[in-house]
């Protein structure tokens, strides 16, 4: 009977960080924020949790560039909404908390990429893009003349991603 009472509240739990987070997420950052950094479900149980909630149709995967995302469905919301409060309260609070705190890290590390090699001439080329699950918003490529400004560049990217996103949208389309 405990088994199935965590794996009941495995699922409620995965299901009120899915639509805490309120946008597709990466099958590792699922792992990590309810196993690695919080200790909510065991690693093995919330792998096995998500297999559970898929084939009951409350959560759904897309593939972007071979990488898995989760987001949970309207009928895991409408389930989500009936059984919620089997969630102890302080749990809850734990995981709103938590999602308040880490949701925009979390979406960066998902949407913003970079890279930056050597080219033949001594150059670098620093790669940069924006990138939902469904599609890449932008992809900049930006040749410099040394490794300290590649590194630079790479590490603004996160920070300044969303600003230059606008920034060009605002200039090129309005």
């Amino acid at each position: 009977m405990e088994l199935s009472i965590n794996t009941t509240l495995n699922k409620l739990m995965l299901l009120f960080v899915l639509d805490k987070m309120d946008f597709p997420i990466l099958e590792e950052n699922a792992l990590n924020i309810c196993s690695n950094n919080n200790g909510w479900i065991p690693w093995m149980e919330c792998k096995e949790t998500i297999g559970q909630l898929l084939d009951a149709g409350f959560i759904y995967q897309s593939v972007h560039e071979n990488k898995i995302y989760y987001s949970i469905t309207p009928d895991g919301r409408m389930c989500l909404s009936h059984f919620y409060m089997r969630i102890p309260t302080s749990v809850r609070a734990e995981i709103t908390e938590y999602i308040k705190e880490n949701r925009m890290s979390f979406r960066r590390k998902q949407e913003y990429f970079r890279n930056y090699y050597r080219n033949a001439d001594g150059t670098y080329t620093v790669q940069l893009k924006i990138a939902d699950p469904a599609q890449v918003m932008l992809e900049i490529k930006i040749n410099v003349s040394n490794r300290h400004t590649a590194k630079l560049v790479y590490n603004k990217w996160e920070e300044k991603a969303a600003q230059i996103y606008y920034s060009l949208h605002e200039q090129l389309i309005d």
